[in-house]
């Protein structure tokens, strides 16, 4: 059973008649029995909640940021028509509008209730229980009951990084046939052969081709396809760490799925994988790896323990067989790379070649610039320090044949991008 608001109101002005004009037990049952009266015959008359028969539709997934639409069918099967009010339950982060809706269904008929959902967190958002309450023909008093009717909606990684795509693809294009190389490279396949001109690298005369013509000619070489990437995602601790106005690995995500983008347009496979001490997400043999790697990355959330490094590396090598671009977003810290990293680098580099991609933060090279007050200048001095290790350490993992790309928030998936497509030039995939 539920009381209204107007129940309320009328036992105020009941007290107000027993006070002025009916003194007395006898006044007080009056009013107060009327009242009484009223609840219960609404109780009585009011419609039957449970036999209601709720339905949901509507989107399913939306990207972050934009607006998704669910639809609630209320059946109502009683005898009696429905009038009331539906609280539609979401969590707050699924943000609905609107969450309340008034009610009146008749007898044996359907009604469609629209909410508008625009999440402002990425990953799954659940619908909790609908509530409804049916108010009486008097408005005093009503019944109440809830139904759990399931739905979720998956709020996918918002891909800001896309702007970045069309101009890198034109630059895949240049290199897939249209600029051809004279220098043979791992990743590279035999294209074409022309005349020698003057500039050539002599190490691409094809001297058996010579000497049947009539001159000099020069072997060239394009990009191979159909290399294999792999995206591993460090979801441990420090990916939980906030760079601007997002976490670290929301940022290594955007910048993954540039790259996939990028790579599966260049023709080669692309996986992914995420992992802390267990294995978070996999994408594997994807036709359509664009949509696999946002489903997969949804849910993802870091996990406030350390990156079990040996595990990676071992999650790595069984899930890529042949010689593949193994691209890690991670951490520079100099503690976790040289405590956790290097020592699983030897068995990573003998088969595979290693891009090491880390999210900089903008706010250490301003505090790096300040000099305004002493607080300012001991910021700068552990500003550079941060800074100076970061460098030692991405030296560190140059001098063992990684490929490293440390950039700020905004420049990370352009530079992952341009990183691959040089390797990809040179043959070196």
């Amino acid at each position: 059973m539920a009381l209204t608001g107007r129940t309320a109101l009328l036992a105020a002005l009941g007290a107000l008649v027993v006070g002025l004009a009916l003194p007395g037990w006898s006044g007080l049952l009056v009013v107060e029995g009327a009242l009484a009266l009223g609840v219960v015959l609404d109780l009585a008359l009011a419609a039957s909640v449970r036999g209601l028969r709720l339905e949901r539709s509507g989107d399913t997934s939306v990207r972050l940021g934009r607006e998704a639409t669910v639809h609630l069918v209320v059946h109502n099967r009683g005898p009696r028509a429905l009038r009331g009010i539906l609280r539609d339950a979401w969590p707050p982060s699924a943000a609905p509008d609107p969450v309340r809706h008034t009610l009146a269904v008749p007898s044996g008929e359907r009604r469609r209730l629209t909410a508008t959902l625009r999440p402002t967190r990425r990953g799954d958002r659940r619908a909790s229980r609908v509530t409804i309450r049916s108010v009486g023909p008097l408005g005093l008093a009503g019944r109440q009951g809830s139904h759990d009717v399931g739905w979720t909606v998956r709020a996918l990684p918002p891909f800001t990084s896309r702007k970045h795509l069309p101009s890198r693809l034109a630059r895949l294009r240049e290199l897939d046939g249209r600029t051809a190389m004279l220098v043979r490279g791992q990743g590279t396949e035999f294209d074409s052969l022309r005349e020698y001109v003057r500039g050539d690298d002599v190490r691409s005369i094809d001297w058996r081709a010579s000497a049947r013509a009539s001159d000099v000619m020069v072997r060239t070489w394009r990009p191979e396809r159909d290399r294999h990437l792999l995206l591993v995602l460090d979801t441990g601790r420090t990916s939980a760490g906030r760079v601007g106005d997002a976490p670290r690995l929301d940022t290594a995500m955007d910048a993954a799925l540039l790259l996939g983008a990028l790579a599966s347009r260049a023709g080669d496979r692309v996986d992914l994988l995420a992992y802390d001490r267990a294995v978070r997400a996999s994408v594997t043999g994807a036709r359509e790896p664009l949509p696999a790697l946002v489903n997969a990355m949804a849910p993802l959330e870091p996990e406030l323990v350390e990156t079990d490094v040996r595990g990676m590396v071992s999650a790595v090598l069984a899930r890529a067989s042949r010689r593949s671009l193994v691209v890690l977003f991670t951490g520079l810290d100099a503690a976790a790379v040289e405590e956790g990293l290097l020592p699983g680098l030897p068995s990573l580099l003998k088969r595979h070649r290693v891009l090491v991609a880390s999210v900089a933060d903008p706010r250490v090279a301003e505090m790096a610039a300040a000099r305004g007050d002493t607080v300012a200048v001991y910021e700068a001095a552990a500003a550079e320090r941060a800074r100076t290790e970061r460098r030692t350490v991405a030296r560190l993992l140059d001098r063992r044949g990684v490929t490293v790309v440390d950039a700020p928030p905004e420049q990370l998936a352009p530079a992952v991008a341009d990183t691959y497509l040089a390797l990809k030039a040179a043959g070196l995939l």
